[in-house]
């Protein structure tokens, strides 16, 4: 960000604790032609604006990109206040709104190339914090907007998942190996509108799914692919790993936090190996 400011000094705009005046301008801006990002903390991004975004962003159907960073509980010593446990549900619940949660850097490289490119409406860019290690250098498939991504291949498991978390899936699917189980890991980047195809075939392909994700139980990603697998009257076993439903009052680091909503490695494993 402060490079940015510094190469382009008036193409940033710093409103302050302001995000509906925030969320107001870019509207602004984007009737007059521009391409605006409005950027910040993830829970101040879409929920303080909430009305703003629905009502001068998606009922407009502007092509904004709101973008929040410290998705899930990655700002976990500021407590529940910055936890965007529930963005993802409120943002796909919007009419028109689009829905992108990046797994890497260079996911999010692709993905902001798109927002760039893209004039269809608004979307919600769901990011980490910082110095996430990059998952998707040996990718199977591009980055594709709306469609699911393979990122490691495998034959006996398979993990959906989307954002940093998968930096857990790629260790379990390490794990797994030892036991010789093969697993394979999928970036469903795109939320809204979701690869209801893509997901559909890989509920048909694998005896084992797993859902991962760094977001409360309903609205996520857990509940679509529920619905899609009976949908699809799939027979694989499906195990859904998410947030607890609660705020967990403690402090600590992010690997902290996680463990607290048993969101971890080894209860990745358990639920491949079906314990």
């Amino acid at each position: 960000m402060n490079a940015f400011r510094k190469e382009f000094p008036s193409r940033f705009i710093n409103t302050g604790v302001a995000e509906q005046a925030m969320i107001g301008i870019v509207a602004g801006m984007s009737c007059r032609g521009l391409k605006p990002f409005a950027y910040t903390i993830a829970t101040f991004a879409l929920f303080r604006p909430f009305e703003f975004i629905r009502d001068d962003l998606c009922y407009q159907n502007l092509p904004v990109t709101v973008v929040g960073v410290g998705g899930g509980l990655s700002y976990s010593t500021l407590g529940g206040t910055h936890h965007a446990m529930d963005d993802i549900a409120v943002a796909c619940a919007l009419p028109n709104m689009r829905v992108i949660a990046p797994c890497d850097p260079v996911e999010t490289a692709a993905a902001t190339q798109w927002c760039i490119s893209q004039t269809e409406g608004p979307v919600y860019l769901r990011l980490g914090k910082a110095g996430e290690p990059v998952l998707s250098s040996e990718a199977a498939t591009p980055f594709e907007f709306g469609k699911i991504r393979t990122l490691r291949q495998g034959k006996d498991v398979c993990i959906l998942g989307y954002g940093p978390i998968l930096n857990l899936a790629f260790k379990a699917a390490d794990e797994l190996a030892q036991h010789g189980i093969s697993c394979q890991v999928i970036s469903v980047h795109t939320l809204k509108p979701l690869d209801n195809t893509g997901i559909s075939e890989v509920l048909a392909a694998f005896k084992n799914v797993i859902v991962l994700e760094e977001m409360v139980p309903r609205g996520g990603l857990a509940d679509k692919v529920k619905g899609l697998c009976w949908e699809s009257n799939a027979k694989c076993t499906l195990n859904t790993i998410s947030l607890k439903d609660e705020f967990i009052h403690i402090y600590g680091s992010h690997e902290q936090l996680l463990q607290a909503h048993d969101v971890t490695v080894s209860r990745v494993v358990k639920s491949a190996l079906n314990k």
